[in-house]
């Protein structure tokens, strides 16, 4: 008997080397999964939903841009921070609700912008919503989805926040942005890192490659073998395109943000900020919060990962407005440290979508239901009972690689 337990820390070791968490070495194939409620964790949706989609549509929830290295980078850097935990704190109740500009969530957790979401289930946005609605989550609708905001709030039940792309022509702005206040949304998010122009192609290196390998005729969604947002996107139904060109203009500056705010009636937030003079810029300008986010390593390769960018962009804040971060999330512990470093809420896009794809709207709410209670499991163990609780002295700088 000794013999054999003296032979685990090689097994052990060798897992490492091989990638392997301890333990894994051990388990035989796993059964398949049938329902959402038998997925243990979030990265468990990922290979579903790569099994359940077509290739160039599996390609463009995974894309990023160039070597795909900012949409790894998002998620590695949470593994650059350890969480110090307390003890002698009474836990016995956990509170993760979280006031957002005078609404009252039972989570940070968001559902953020994901566009074109009948390309993953054919409820597409509608089965999003419904999960928001039973989560009783905060759900920002893109602009470019597959569903206009009107029934998506009905299917929520309750307004969404509605994520702006204002194209490069500024009648369609004013017109995208009074519908959805029309509609009841208290809140209007200007996406700010997806400067295209009118001869801009995105080197999106990973969906190119899935869709030579799509034998699929997608000429019922895709006009001339493309994505066309500004004619296909329902939110921009109806209205005069003929002038516009992109769907985020080159030139947005600070007086593009004055102009903004000026038509704007409810709250305006800043999407796709990863610095702390962009972020002071903003909230001079009338902003009423900021995003951090790379729009999950799609449009950029910085190599810069979001949650590096926070600390810096929480200070410059300096608790002025709210801060949310995405990118990259994929876990309890990763909206623990989001929130420990500066985040007021962290949303999920990419997770939102595997779920989607895998199980339709049970699959959405088994995504939101793993890292809630991942969040409040280490919300107990760190000796942090409220969110307020959480703090910087939390988090440090990981000493192991």
């Amino acid at each position: 008997m000794l013999g054999g337990l003296a032979i685990l820390p090689a097994i052990a070791a060798r897992s490492l080397a091989e990638g392997l968490l301890p333990g894994k070495a051990f388990l035989r194939a796993p059964a398949p999964i049938t329902s959402a409620d038998q997925v243990l964790n979030v990265m468990e949706f990922e290979a579903l939903a790569r099994e359940a989609l077509p290739p160039a549509h599996f390609g463009y929830i995974a894309t990023g841009n160039d070597d795909d290295r900012t949409v790894a980078r998002n998620h590695d850097a949470f593994s650059h921070y350890e969480i110090r935990a307390r003890r002698f704190v009474d836990v016995s109740r956990i509170d993760s609700s979280r006031s957002l500009l005078g609404t009252s969530w039972p989570t940070p957790i968001y559902l953020s912008a994901v566009s074109g979401q009948r390309a993953f289930h054919p409820d597409a946005e509608l089965g999003t919503a419904r999960a928001a609605k039973s989560r009783s989550m905060l759900m920002m609708l893109s602009n470019v989805g597959s569903t206009a905001v009107e029934p998506v709030i009905e299917a929520r039940g309750a307004p969404v926040w509605q994520q702006l792309y204002p194209t490069d022509d500024w009648r369609v702005t004013e017109a995208v942005v009074k519908r959805a206040e029309r509609a009841g949304c208290p809140a209007i998010v200007l996406t700010v890192d997806s400067q295209q122009g009118r001869n801009y192609l995105r080197n999106n290196e990973t969906l190119f490659r899935a869709i030579r390998t799509d034998s699929r005729t997608c000429s019922d969604c895709h006009i001339n073998g493309s994505h066309d947002q500004l004619r296909k996107a329902p939110m921009y139904a109806g209205l005069d395109m003929s002038r516009a060109t992109t769907i985020t203009p080159p030139d947005i500056t600070p007086a593009f943000l004055d102009r903004l705010r000026t038509l704007v009636k409810g709250k305006l937030l800043v999407k796709g900020i990863v610095t702390g003079e962009d972020a002071s810029l903003a909230v001079a300008h009338g902003a009423d919060g900021v995003i951090v986010s790379n729009h999950g390593g799609r449009n950029e390769e910085t190599l810069r990962a979001t949650l590096d960018c926070l600390p810096e962009i929480a200070t410059a804040v300096g608790g002025r407005v709210p801060v949310l971060l995405d990118g990259g999330v994929r876990r309890g512990t990763d909206v623990f440290k989001a929130l420990a470093l500066g985040a007021t809420g962290v949303g999920i896009g990419r997770p939102q979508a595997w779920g989607l794809a895998a199980f339709g709207q049970p699959g959405v709410e088994a995504v939101i239901d793993i890292l809630t209670r991942e969040l409040q499991q280490i919300m107990r163990q760190a000796g942090t009972p409220t969110l307020a609780s959480i703090t910087p002295g939390h988090v440090i700088a990981s000493s192991w690689r």
